[in-house]
Protein backbone atom coordinates (compact mmCIF):
# COMPACT_ATOMS: atom_id res chain seq x y z
CA UNK A 1 0.00 0.00 0.00
CA UNK A 2 1.44 3.24 -0.88
CA UNK A 3 1.39 5.32 2.45
CA UNK A 4 1.96 9.13 2.41
CA UNK A 5 2.77 11.43 5.10
CA UNK A 6 0.82 14.60 5.32
CA UNK A 7 1.00 16.43 8.55
CA UNK A 8 1.04 15.49 12.12
CA UNK A 9 -0.04 16.87 15.98
CA UNK A 10 2.21 15.43 18.33
CA UNK A 11 -0.44 14.42 20.84
CA UNK A 12 -1.11 11.92 24.12
CA UNK A 13 -1.91 8.22 22.95
CA UNK A 14 -5.68 7.24 23.15
CA UNK A 15 -6.29 3.88 25.22
CA UNK A 16 -9.63 1.73 23.97
CA UNK A 17 -11.69 -0.14 26.17
CA UNK A 18 -14.63 -2.68 26.03
CA UNK A 19 -17.05 -2.02 28.41
CA UNK A 20 -20.28 -4.00 29.52
CA UNK A 21 -22.52 -1.68 27.69
CA UNK A 22 -26.16 -2.02 26.01
CA UNK A 23 -28.19 -0.18 23.16
CA UNK A 24 -30.88 1.90 23.70
CA UNK A 25 -32.83 3.86 20.87
CA UNK A 26 -35.05 6.67 21.98
CA UNK A 27 -38.05 8.49 20.08
CA UNK A 28 -36.79 12.38 18.98
CA UNK A 29 -38.89 15.81 18.80
CA UNK A 30 -37.32 18.71 17.66
CA UNK A 31 -37.98 22.07 17.19
CA UNK A 32 -35.94 25.36 17.31
CA UNK A 33 -36.83 25.85 20.94
CA UNK A 34 -37.66 22.46 22.40
CA UNK A 35 -35.85 18.70 22.36
CA UNK A 36 -37.84 16.03 23.28
CA UNK A 37 -37.01 12.12 24.28
CA UNK A 38 -39.42 9.70 24.43
CA UNK A 39 -40.19 5.81 24.89
CA UNK A 40 -36.37 4.56 26.01
CA UNK A 41 -35.71 1.08 25.24
CA UNK A 42 -33.64 -1.44 25.30
CA UNK A 43 -32.62 -3.00 21.81
CA UNK A 44 -29.67 -5.46 22.31
CA UNK A 45 -30.35 -8.74 24.56
CA UNK A 46 -26.97 -9.86 25.46
CA UNK A 47 -24.53 -9.27 27.87
CA UNK A 48 -21.35 -8.21 27.37
CA UNK A 49 -20.03 -5.31 24.70
CA UNK A 50 -23.42 -4.11 23.20
CA UNK A 51 -21.82 -1.12 21.52
CA UNK A 52 -21.19 1.43 18.36
CA UNK A 53 -24.62 2.04 16.83
CA UNK A 54 -25.34 3.44 13.81
CA UNK A 55 -28.41 3.74 11.27
CA UNK A 56 -28.42 1.83 8.24
CA UNK A 57 -31.91 3.70 7.81
CA UNK A 58 -34.53 5.70 9.15
CA UNK A 59 -36.10 2.26 10.68
CA UNK A 60 -32.87 0.37 11.05
CA UNK A 61 -30.22 0.63 13.58
CA UNK A 62 -26.49 -1.24 12.62
CA UNK A 63 -24.46 -2.52 16.03
CA UNK A 64 -21.63 -4.31 17.06
CA UNK A 65 -23.20 -7.04 19.93
CA UNK A 66 -22.02 -10.14 21.81
CA UNK A 67 -22.99 -13.17 20.50
CA UNK A 68 -22.03 -16.55 21.70
CA UNK A 69 -18.77 -15.03 23.49
CA UNK A 70 -17.72 -12.84 20.41
CA UNK A 71 -18.93 -9.23 18.48
CA UNK A 72 -21.22 -9.78 15.67
CA UNK A 73 -23.04 -7.14 13.57
CA UNK A 74 -26.50 -6.82 14.67
CA UNK A 75 -28.99 -5.33 12.89
CA UNK A 76 -32.37 -4.04 14.48
CA UNK A 77 -35.76 -3.45 12.68
CA UNK A 78 -37.37 -0.07 14.78
CA UNK A 79 -40.99 -1.21 13.36
CA UNK A 80 -41.27 -4.67 13.66
CA UNK A 81 -39.26 -4.85 17.02
CA UNK A 82 -36.37 -7.70 15.59
CA UNK A 83 -33.17 -8.13 14.99
CA UNK A 84 -30.28 -10.45 13.39
CA UNK A 85 -26.96 -11.28 12.88
CA UNK A 86 -25.50 -9.76 9.22
CA UNK A 87 -22.48 -11.56 9.15
CA UNK A 88 -21.77 -15.29 8.63
CA UNK A 89 -19.83 -16.22 12.25
CA UNK A 90 -16.05 -15.94 11.73
CA UNK A 91 -13.49 -17.04 14.81
CA UNK A 92 -12.60 -12.93 15.22
CA UNK A 93 -15.21 -10.69 15.91
CA UNK A 94 -17.06 -7.49 14.09
CA UNK A 95 -16.62 -3.81 15.18
CA UNK A 96 -17.69 -0.54 14.08
CA UNK A 97 -20.80 -1.11 11.39
CA UNK A 98 -21.80 1.26 9.28
CA UNK A 99 -24.01 1.82 5.60
CA UNK A 100 -21.29 1.62 2.92
CA UNK A 101 -22.29 4.77 0.71
CA UNK A 102 -24.08 3.70 -2.60
CA UNK A 103 -23.34 0.56 -2.21
CA UNK A 104 -25.97 -1.89 -0.88
CA UNK A 105 -23.46 -3.16 1.91
CA UNK A 106 -23.11 -2.81 5.39
CA UNK A 107 -18.96 -2.42 6.21
CA UNK A 108 -17.87 -3.27 9.70
CA UNK A 109 -13.97 -3.55 11.02
CA UNK A 110 -13.38 -7.20 11.83
CA UNK A 111 -10.64 -8.61 14.12
CA UNK A 112 -9.44 -12.25 13.49
CA UNK A 113 -8.10 -14.28 16.13
CA UNK A 114 -4.53 -14.05 14.46
CA UNK A 115 -4.58 -10.23 14.92
CA UNK A 116 -5.06 -9.47 11.37
CA UNK A 117 -7.60 -6.20 11.97
CA UNK A 118 -9.47 -4.94 8.66
CA UNK A 119 -12.09 -2.69 7.31
CA UNK A 120 -14.71 -5.46 5.31
CA UNK A 121 -17.60 -5.12 3.11
CA UNK A 122 -21.02 -7.33 4.38
CA UNK A 123 -24.01 -8.43 2.22
CA UNK A 124 -26.74 -7.86 5.06
CA UNK A 125 -29.56 -9.42 2.41
CA UNK A 126 -29.39 -12.68 3.66
CA UNK A 127 -28.96 -12.31 7.07
CA UNK A 128 -26.39 -14.74 9.12
CA UNK A 129 -24.46 -15.52 6.23
CA UNK A 130 -23.58 -12.41 4.50
CA UNK A 131 -20.35 -12.35 2.66
CA UNK A 132 -17.68 -10.34 3.28
CA UNK A 133 -14.54 -8.85 1.21
CA UNK A 134 -11.71 -7.14 2.29
CA UNK A 135 -11.15 -3.41 1.83
CA UNK A 136 -8.02 -1.50 2.34
CA UNK A 137 -5.49 -4.60 2.91
CA UNK A 138 -3.14 -2.81 4.30
CA UNK A 139 -4.27 -0.45 7.51
CA UNK A 140 -5.59 -1.60 10.34
CA UNK A 141 -8.70 0.73 10.65
CA UNK A 142 -10.26 0.98 14.45
CA UNK A 143 -12.80 4.10 13.62
CA UNK A 144 -14.15 5.45 10.26
CA UNK A 145 -16.35 7.66 8.02
CA UNK A 146 -17.17 8.01 4.71
CA UNK A 147 -16.18 10.66 2.95
CA UNK A 148 -17.72 9.30 -0.77
CA UNK A 149 -17.84 5.65 -1.65
CA UNK A 150 -14.41 5.65 -2.47
CA UNK A 151 -13.15 7.67 0.28
CA UNK A 152 -12.67 6.81 4.10
CA UNK A 153 -11.62 9.50 6.68
CA UNK A 154 -10.26 6.66 9.75
CA UNK A 155 -8.63 6.42 12.84
CA UNK A 156 -5.93 3.28 12.48
CA UNK A 157 -3.75 2.04 15.00
CA UNK A 158 -0.13 2.85 14.71
CA UNK A 159 2.22 2.31 17.71
CA UNK A 160 0.02 2.10 20.44
CA UNK A 161 -1.82 5.32 19.55
CA UNK A 162 -4.87 6.14 16.99
CA UNK A 163 -3.59 8.00 13.91
CA UNK A 164 -5.88 9.68 11.33
CA UNK A 165 -5.95 8.36 7.96
CA UNK A 166 -7.55 9.38 4.66
CA UNK A 167 -7.51 6.80 2.52
CA UNK A 168 -8.61 6.02 -1.18
CA UNK A 169 -10.38 2.56 -1.67
CA UNK A 170 -9.85 2.17 -5.29
CA UNK A 171 -6.54 2.88 -4.88
CA UNK A 172 -5.59 1.19 -1.68
CA UNK A 173 -3.72 3.94 -0.70
CA UNK A 174 -3.72 6.42 2.46
CA UNK A 175 -2.61 9.90 3.61
CA UNK A 176 -1.57 9.97 6.83
CA UNK A 177 -3.44 13.77 8.05
CA UNK A 178 -2.93 13.99 12.19
CA UNK A 179 -1.18 11.80 14.79
CA UNK A 180 -2.97 10.86 18.52
CA UNK A 181 -6.70 11.61 17.17
CA UNK A 182 -9.69 10.38 18.83
CA UNK A 183 -12.31 7.37 18.27
CA UNK A 184 -15.35 9.92 17.08
CA UNK A 185 -15.69 10.23 13.45
CA UNK A 186 -19.07 12.05 11.56
CA UNK A 187 -19.76 13.12 8.85
CA UNK A 188 -21.41 16.14 8.80
CA UNK A 189 -25.20 16.60 7.44
CA UNK A 190 -25.98 18.37 4.52
CA UNK A 191 -22.23 19.11 4.08
CA UNK A 192 -18.92 17.86 2.40
CA UNK A 193 -17.31 18.02 6.12
CA UNK A 194 -16.02 15.56 8.31
CA UNK A 195 -15.66 15.92 11.89
CA UNK A 196 -12.74 13.92 13.86
CA UNK A 197 -11.58 14.79 17.17
CA UNK A 198 -7.50 15.22 18.29
CA UNK A 199 -6.14 15.09 22.05
CA UNK A 200 -5.20 18.69 23.30
CA UNK A 201 -2.32 19.99 25.39
CA UNK A 202 -4.98 18.80 28.82
CA UNK A 203 -5.81 15.51 26.91
CA UNK A 204 -9.46 16.59 26.67
CA UNK A 205 -10.84 16.30 22.70
CA UNK A 206 -11.46 18.75 20.38
CA UNK A 207 -13.82 18.59 17.62
CA UNK A 208 -12.54 19.88 14.22
CA UNK A 209 -14.13 19.74 10.31
CA UNK A 210 -12.33 18.82 7.33
CA UNK A 211 -13.58 18.94 3.76
CA UNK A 212 -11.66 15.97 2.49
CA UNK A 213 -11.33 17.17 -0.90
CA UNK A 214 -9.29 20.60 0.64
CA UNK A 215 -7.43 18.60 3.41
CA UNK A 216 -5.47 21.54 3.93
CA UNK A 217 -8.12 23.58 5.55
CA UNK A 218 -9.26 21.99 8.82
CA UNK A 219 -11.28 24.61 11.32
CA UNK A 220 -11.72 23.94 15.02
CA UNK A 221 -15.45 23.78 16.25
CA UNK A 222 -15.47 23.04 20.11
CA UNK A 223 -13.77 21.11 23.06
CA UNK A 224 -15.88 17.95 24.37
CA UNK A 225 -16.40 18.18 27.81
CA UNK A 226 -13.69 16.28 30.38
CA UNK A 227 -13.66 12.83 29.64
CA UNK A 228 -16.13 12.70 26.64
CA UNK A 229 -14.62 11.38 23.78
CA UNK A 230 -17.30 10.85 21.61
CA UNK A 231 -20.05 13.21 19.47
CA UNK A 232 -22.22 13.08 16.58
CA UNK A 233 -24.12 15.93 14.54
CA UNK A 234 -27.61 16.73 14.69
CA UNK A 235 -27.61 19.00 11.98
CA UNK A 236 -25.13 21.04 10.08
CA UNK A 237 -25.12 23.42 13.36
CA UNK A 238 -25.54 21.31 15.77
CA UNK A 239 -23.44 18.55 18.14
CA UNK A 240 -25.16 16.05 20.22
CA UNK A 241 -23.13 13.83 23.15
CA UNK A 242 -24.29 11.73 26.16
CA UNK A 243 -22.26 12.99 29.20
CA UNK A 244 -23.04 10.38 32.41
CA UNK A 245 -27.24 9.68 32.08
CA UNK A 246 -27.66 13.33 30.17
CA UNK A 247 -27.39 14.49 26.73
CA UNK A 248 -26.18 17.75 25.67
CA UNK A 249 -26.45 20.07 22.50
CA UNK A 250 -23.55 22.75 21.12
CA UNK A 251 -24.91 25.02 18.32
CA UNK A 252 -22.19 26.57 16.08
CA UNK A 253 -23.87 29.92 16.20
CA UNK A 254 -25.34 29.75 19.89
CA UNK A 255 -23.77 30.50 23.21
CA UNK A 256 -20.49 28.56 22.81
CA UNK A 257 -20.97 25.76 25.64
CA UNK A 258 -22.95 22.88 26.01
CA UNK A 259 -26.45 23.23 27.10
CA UNK A 260 -28.12 19.95 28.83
CA UNK A 261 -31.52 18.93 26.63
CA UNK A 262 -32.08 15.68 28.54
CA UNK A 263 -31.45 13.61 31.80
CA UNK A 264 -32.07 9.65 31.73
CA UNK A 265 -30.92 8.91 35.02
CA UNK A 266 -34.55 7.91 35.64
CA UNK A 267 -34.17 4.83 33.61
CA UNK A 268 -30.93 3.69 35.58
CA UNK A 269 -28.42 4.21 32.81
CA UNK A 270 -25.12 5.91 33.26
CA UNK A 271 -22.18 6.59 31.22
CA UNK A 272 -23.63 7.44 27.93
CA UNK A 273 -21.27 7.11 25.32
CA UNK A 274 -21.58 6.14 21.50
CA UNK A 275 -24.86 7.91 19.70
CA UNK A 276 -26.29 8.17 16.50
CA UNK A 277 -29.16 9.90 15.16
CA UNK A 278 -31.62 8.51 12.20
CA UNK A 279 -31.26 9.83 8.94
CA UNK A 280 -35.02 11.86 9.65
CA UNK A 281 -33.98 13.05 13.02
CA UNK A 282 -36.42 11.16 14.48
CA UNK A 283 -34.94 8.51 16.54
CA UNK A 284 -31.72 8.76 18.83
CA UNK A 285 -29.42 5.58 19.09
CA UNK A 286 -26.46 5.41 21.82
CA UNK A 287 -24.65 3.04 23.68
CA UNK A 288 -24.53 3.48 27.88
CA UNK A 289 -24.17 0.99 31.03
CA UNK A 290 -26.69 0.59 33.45
CA UNK A 291 -26.58 1.18 37.06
Amino acid sequence: MKFLPYFAFLLTTLAIAQPNTDVYLLDLERTDSNFTVSNLETISKSDGYDNQPTFLDNNSVLYAGSENGQTEIQLYNISENTQHRVNATTPGGEYSPMPYPNRDKITAVRLDTTGLQRLYTYDYTNPGFGDYKMLLSELEIAYYAFYDENTVVASILSGGQLDLIIADIQRDEATLYAENTGRSIHNVPESPMVSYTIVNEEKNHDVYIVDVKKPEETYFVSQLPIGIQDHTWLDANTLLLGSGSKLYTYSLFGPEKWVEVADLSAHNIKDITRIAVSPDGKHLAFAAEKK
